[in-house]
């Protein structure tokens, strides 16, 4: 029996440092900045081992997000107009959105679904997430699926 790969999604701060710098080692050989893997370990700071190791297991959210559906969690403060500026931020990076559903806020508070369709010319993923996070009332954003 062939054993599945479960996926999960951290974010950035829970991430160990290694696993940090294999990304940055990857993007500077991807953007050519590196000619080698051994001048992009050097620069990062890590072995080639640990390099090889993880290299093929981690990668930015955005890279995997492309012609998916994520659905997104909130909870925000029931203040006029949070809600446009939210899916203001979405239409921003160039996704599309599929679906809304927003509950009746208790005691000032509203949970909020969004289903959002990734598309090539959408900006990346995850500082859309952080941009809404960043609202003035948005409690958190969370990714609920990806489809």
């Amino acid at each position: 029996m062939q054993k599945t790969s479960d996926y999960y999604v951290v974010k950035q701060k829970a991430v160990p440092e290694v696993l940090l710098k294999v990304v940055e080692a990857k993007r500077l050989l991807e953007s050519g900045k590196a000619a080698t893997i051994q001048d992009a370990v050097e620069r990062v700071d890590i072995s080639r081992s640990s390099f090889y190791k993880y290299k093929d297991d981690i990668f930015p959210f955005h890279d995997t997000a492309q012609g998916t559906t994520i659905t997104l969690s909130m909870s925000i403060e029931d203040e006029p107009g949070l809600l446009s500026d939210v899916l203001k931020v979405i239409a921003d990076f160039g996704a599309n959105i599929l679906t809304i559903h927003q509950s009746i806020p208790i005691n000032g508070v509203a949970s909020l679904s969004i289903s959002v369709q990734v598309l090539s010319t959408t900006g990346d993923v995850s500082r859309m997430l952080e941009t809404m996070e960043e609202r003035r009332g948005v409690r958190n954003v969370k990714i609920l699926a990806k489809e």
